[in-house]
């Protein structure tokens, strides 16, 4: 038997953390890993106390047709990303990775272009994060430098959704 080649091993993580998730669009998992230990995780879900779309049976944000990458402040979750870097301390997020895997709820499949809003990019950014591993499909990935995003600021080019 062939042993699973690291990356995709936590992005299998990720992708079993998804499955908690509550949005009715796109369930997410994301896993924050530093010198090969797993810090967090996290997956997209309402703020504690709060009903999540699964349970109150409907999404803003799908009401109104809104595109993908847009008009986040509508979405009653806080994204996968985010819970899993606030389940970490400063100190342990400097110099980590995130894998990061979506899920389409209409049909199971992988999320076509997968990436993080733009939300997400600046909280990464700011946690400290290196890389960002998002998952294609079920053996392939784009890895990010999160250096390329402080570099290449899209916040400037006027564009929305990704």
């Amino acid at each position: 038997m062939e042993r699973r080649d690291k990356i995709n091993y936590y992005l299998d993580i990720a992708e079993v953390v998804s499955q908690r998730s509550t949005c009715l669009r796109r369930h997410y998992g994301a896993v924050i890993v530093k010198n090969d230990e797993v810090i967090a995780t996290g997956y997209t879900g309402a703020p504690r106390g709060r009903k999540n779309c699964s349970d109150l049976g409907f999404c803003m944000r799908e009401k109104l047709n809104v595109p993908r990458g847009e008009r986040y402040e509508l979405c009653r979750s806080v994204h996968a990303e985010q819970n899993a870097i606030i389940s970490a301390s400063r100190e342990e997020l400097i110099g980590s990775n995130i894998y990061i895997v979506g899920i389409e709820t209409r049909d199971g499949s992988y999320v076509a272009n997968a990436n993080s809003c733009a939300m997400c990019k600046r909280v990464i950014i700011n946690a400290g994060i290196e890389k960002v591993y998002i998952r294609d499909d079920k053996d392939n990935f784009r890895i990010v430098n999160v250096n390329d995003w402080i570099e290449n600021d899209d916040s400037l080019s006027g564009m929305f959704g990704y």
